[in-house]
């Protein structure tokens, strides 16, 4: 695949944060899959996405520091104070930027930082190349990129996959763990036969100068009630592009779901 740019976007740095302390699955980010760390499995699919001008690991693991360096990735060393994966790169954006432009002086409006979690074992890297590709087409720079993609009727009403209701022009309008938009007078059993409803891959490109403003914007009742943190940017105003993929990753949070990992590894 090969990555546009526009006059918009000069620079890409793909950033993954990670900690050990997940409240669901501790030190799952070091769970062996297919005989590999699963951050490890992360990071080198990162690696393998066309366009980013670096891949770094941002967290506040000593442990997980150590496994980066030996893979030669670079490490930033966060709080262990953040809340979210957002929080935790934005606490280091200067540093994300400095790496990203190297010797010449960072541009935070011509930069874009991928935001990769560490729970996505088969990330496809092309789908890191589309995010930064979609910053060099849409024009103007968006704020914020993310992929969203198609849901089944199976999962429509599931509230542990996070839906997308977006306007006709791609914007990303309201995220919610309830089927949105709610079809009135209709069998909600057969509301994917009149709207399309689109799932949220759970990976967010920030133009950098709006990731570095992360602990500025409001507090958002809306982000508290859904546990959505791209609520917070939405109530502050900022536009959210997003652009279509074939389906999600799998992302690991529970025991049950490192099983399946295995087994697909395996």
């Amino acid at each position: 695949m090969t990555v546009k740019r526009n006059q918009g976007v000069e620079r890409s740095v793909v950033a993954v944060p990670a900690r050990l302390q997940s409240s669901r699955l501790p030190n799952k980010v070091l769970a062996e899959i297919g005989g590999k760390p699963m951050i490890q499995r992360v990071l080198e699919r990162c690696q393998q996405a066309q366009g980013p001008d670096v891949v770094v690991l941002c967290t506040d693991s000593e442990p997980l520091q150590q496994l980066a360096e030996d893979l030669g990735v670079p490490v930033l060393m966060t709080s262990d104070q953040c809340s979210s994966g957002s929080e935790r790169i934005a606490s280091v954006a200067d540093q994300l930027l400095a790496l990203a432009w190297g010797d010449q002086q960072p541009d935070p409006l011509r930069t874009a930082v991928i935001n990769v979690q560490g729970d996505q074992p088969f990330l496809d890297p092309a789908v890191v190349t589309a995010m930064i590709d979609a910053f060099a087409r849409f024009d103007p720079v968006p704020a914020v990129v993310t992929p969203v993609y198609r849901l089944q009727p199976e999962t429509i009403h599931n509230p542990n996959v996070v839906k997308t209701l977006l306007a006709h022009d791609g914007r990303a309008l309201y995220f919610s763990r309830s089927a949105i938009p709610h079809v009135r007078d209709v069998d909600p059993a057969e509301w994917h036969t009149r709207a399309t409803y689109w799932g949220h891959v759970g990976m967010y490109g920030f133009r950098a100068d709006v990731l570095a403003q992360w602990d500025q914007l409001p507090v958002s009742p809306l982000e508290d009630l859904e546990r959505l943190e791209q609520l917070r940017l939405i109530e502050a105003g900022h536009t959210i592009a997003t652009f279509e993929v074939a389906g999600t990753s799998l992302s690991v949070d529970t025991a049950e779901q490192l099983e399946q990992a295995r087994s697909m590894a395996a």
